[in-house]
């Protein structure tokens, strides 16, 4: 069996997206690789052992293009209206918090946050099928 261990970002400003992710998710370095024409940093935190890789080319100064391939990245908390509020209150801009319904229930509560190269992440109610 094949178990998931890290998803991998381009970012241009590593300082700027470690805070982002610092405020957003409580996410902290978990190692750091220099190498010469890139570096390497591993976000976690103790919720889960998958890591976030942010990859910082030296060099590139223009935005990525994220083209039309790239969906979300999913997280789940236990409370979203107050993580909704604490974005809020954190300068985040999260988008609206959604009730998303299937046949008269609520499948997910969610609402959806822009880091600063613009890659969409989910913020999702940790219940049902989202734990």
């Amino acid at each position: 069996m094949a178990k998931a261990i890290h998803s991998m970002i381009r970012v241009l400003d590593e300082e700027r997206s470690v805070d982002f992710y610092r405020k957003a998710f409580g996410l902290t370095v978990a190692d750091r690789f220099d190498f010469d024409g890139f570096t390497l940093v591993y976000l976690s935190n103790d919720e889960a052992t998958f890591e976030l890789e942010l990859t910082i080319n030296k060099g590139q100064t223009e935005p990525y293009d994220l083209g039309n391939g790239y969906g979300h990245l999913a997280v789940c908390v236990s409370d979203v209206a107050a993580e909704h509020a604490r974005f809020e209150a954190e300068g985040l801009n999260p988008r609206k918090l959604i009730d998303f319904k299937r046949e008269g229930a609520t499948l997910a509560r969610f609402f959806f946050v822009q880091d600063p190269d613009g890659y969409e992440i989910e913020v999702m109610q940790r219940a049902g099928r989202y734990r």
